[in-house]
């Protein structure tokens, strides 16, 4: 009855003085001069731990229209002016535990932190970014359902009149829910799709020269005959966003054509009678075309890339971007999603496979996934949506603090983006951003312990080291039945790099303004050995370490760093 009663007196106040009374004041009015906010944790139950939607649904609760979280009490929610969230990943509850002594900044700044667990050590850190900075929302019954329902439509929508034709990328894919480059391959889908990057005796696109004009994106499809060195090149097409060609050309492969693999390559010996363009013509004239900086999108172009040897890693691959429904390797055929999303049937001449019809259909599927979004073409009744958007939609300013890939991927567009090129630099932004008063929510991430990992276990020389350390502590403690993991030395340059982690989360802690929330989440730990040692054992690469020895190892590592850490506190 206190507080109702107080809630009727600044009611009352706001009434008779409304141009002299702002919300906080009347939150102070009802809350006393002495309130603050506070988190209070819930007991966990034995063995649970949280997942990375349960750490944004904490930021959903305070700043937007989120659900109340079910591990965490907010005390007197309205008092909390701003959350920052900070992202270090490489940090997993074995390594804090270990160097709690250094780290004892974060027992003084949040107390105790929860498990949170990560995503499979397969996912790349991308994919924990992404599940923090996009949030899973139902679809609703309009919109993109209304364009599956309808893919006549849809594929209408997607082509471009002849009054577009000198638009720009920009003018025709306005109010995207976002960035073209969200549906780029990351690194790892690159290397687990068979993306061939700097392998010997192959080309790689190089930067557009100053001033010079950019296609942004191109569509690719290749036709390739039977030699007696396996598949060659025998043709090559190119198509602009609206479907234009900007290259159409054979090629004469260096070796004796053993099968024109007519039935899918579309390609006689008749057309190939004159042709003198060879591999080495083609590349040049592809490479003054494609850029770096060039968006390739095509269906399994790992294959038209390899045919091509030429590496490019900014690609949009349409058999990774619509998901099989059995997951896994399993990839959709393109004549079937075009009949599916665009209505009308490719590939059905006798005559092969044409590669404009190709490069035409996969362009246009990346398009219809790029104008509605991730969940296009998902059975699901969810779709995906920037968190910042939805904070920036509940009337929050927002702040996106990180590395530029980051921010193109992720911002809204009423974000302030904040490209940054080190932790130290990230440090000076956040400070500076989180003691503005007209931003509620600031995104950081601070890279250089997970850099440092992932060098780690790119150096084969530590690596084995490490790993011949690991199998030793497990042999030693094998007999321990209550052991709980183990324990290896840290050396002393990741001991420096842990002593200015706690400095800057310290720093960054004591420039919060009153009531403010600062969210820790360290994602995963060392991802990166677990991946190298996968790589290693799946490839069976050659070493004198026991495989049975090294499978534990494996075993210990995933389960060590698939267990994040989430600091949750409030600035008193």
């Amino acid at each position: 009855m206190h507080n109702l009663n107080c809630e009727y007196q600044t009611q009352a106040s706001e009434d008779d003085n409304p141009a002299d009374n702002s919300n906080s004041v009347a939150f102070f009015n009802v809350y006393g001069p002495e309130g603050r906010a506070d988190v209070v944790f819930k007991t966990p139950e034995a063995d649970s731990s949280l997942n990375l939607q349960d750490v944004q649904g904490l930021v959903t609760w305070v700043l937007a229209e989120g659900f109340m979280p079910s591990w965490v009490f907010i005390k007197n929610k309205p008092l909390i002016p701003k959350v920052v969230m900070l992202y270090i990943p490489g940090l997993d509850a074995a390594l804090y535990l270990s160097q709690s002594k250094i780290l004892k900044g974060f027992k003084e700044c949040f107390g105790n932190p929860r498990a949170v667990l990560a995503l499979s050590c397969v996912s790349d850190g991308m994919q924990t970014i992404d599940a923090l900075l996009t949030c899973k929302l139902k679809r609703k019954r309009d919109g993109a359902d209304s364009v599956l329902r309808k893919p006549d439509q849809t594929s209408k929508q997607v082509m471009f009149s002849s009054d577009s034709e000198n638009a720009s990328l920009n003018d025709l894919l306005k109010d995207i829910p976002f960035p073209i480059t969200y549906y780029t391959l990351t690194m790892k889908e690159l290397e687990d799709n068979g993306y061939c990057n700097d392998k010997p005796g192959f080309l790689s696109t190089v930067p557009a020269p100053s001033g010079s004009p950019l296609h942004e994106i191109l569509g690719l499809d290749c036709e390739m005959c039977i030699t007696g060195e396996g598949f060659e090149l025998t043709r090559v097409t190119l198509v602009d966003i609206r479907g234009q060609v900007v290259l159409d050309k054979l090629v004469k492969p260096s070796n004796a054509i053993v099968d024109y693999n007519t039935r899918y390559s579309g390609i006689t010996c008749e057309m190939l009678n004159g042709v003198t363009t060879n591999l080495q013509d083609i590349q040049k004239e592809f490479l003054q075309l494609v850029y770096k900086e060039t968006i390739l999108v095509g269906h399994s172009l790992e294959n038209d890339l390899l045919a091509l040897k030429i590496s490019h890693c900014l690609v949009i691959d349409t058999a990774v971007l619509y998901k099989h429904p059995r997951g896994g390797s399993y990839k959709t055929a393109l004549r079937i999603l075009t009949s599916r999303f665009l209505s009308r049937e490719i590939q059905e001449s006798g005559s092969g496979h044409d590669s404009i019809e190709d490069a035409r259909a996969a362009m246009e599927l990346a398009l219809l996934k790029i104008k509605h979004g991730p969940g296009f073409g998902s059975p699901q009744s969810f779709m995906r949506k920037k968190l910042l958007t939805v904070l920036s939609e509940s009337g929050k300013a927002t702040s996106l603090i990180d590395d530029i890939s980051i921010v193109k991927r992720y911002a809204s567009e009423s974000s302030h983006s904040i490209p940054v090129f080190s932790d130290d630099e990230a440090l000076s932004k956040a400070n500076k951003e989180v003691r503005n008063d007209k931003v509620q929510f600031v995104w950081a991430h601070f890279s250089e312990l997970n850099s440092y990992l992932k060098k780690q276990a790119e150096d084969v020389e530590k690596f084995n080291g490490k790993l011949a350390e690991m199998i030793s502590l497990l042999t030693c403690n094998k007999k321990s039945a209550g052991r709980k993991g183990i324990k290896y030395s840290v050396t002393s340059e990741l001991k420096e790099i842990l002593i200015r982690l706690d400095a800057r989360v310290r720093s960054l802690h004591s420039s919060l303004p009153a009531n403010a929330m600062l969210i820790v989440c360290t994602g995963h730990g060392d991802t990166a050995s677990v991946q190298r040692l996968r790589k290693v054992l799946t490839e069976q690469t050659e070493t004198a370490m026991c495989r049975e020895k090294l499978v534990k190892v494996l075993e210990e590592m995933q389960a060590q760093a698939e267990v994040g850490l989430c600091f949750v506190g409030v600035k008193h």
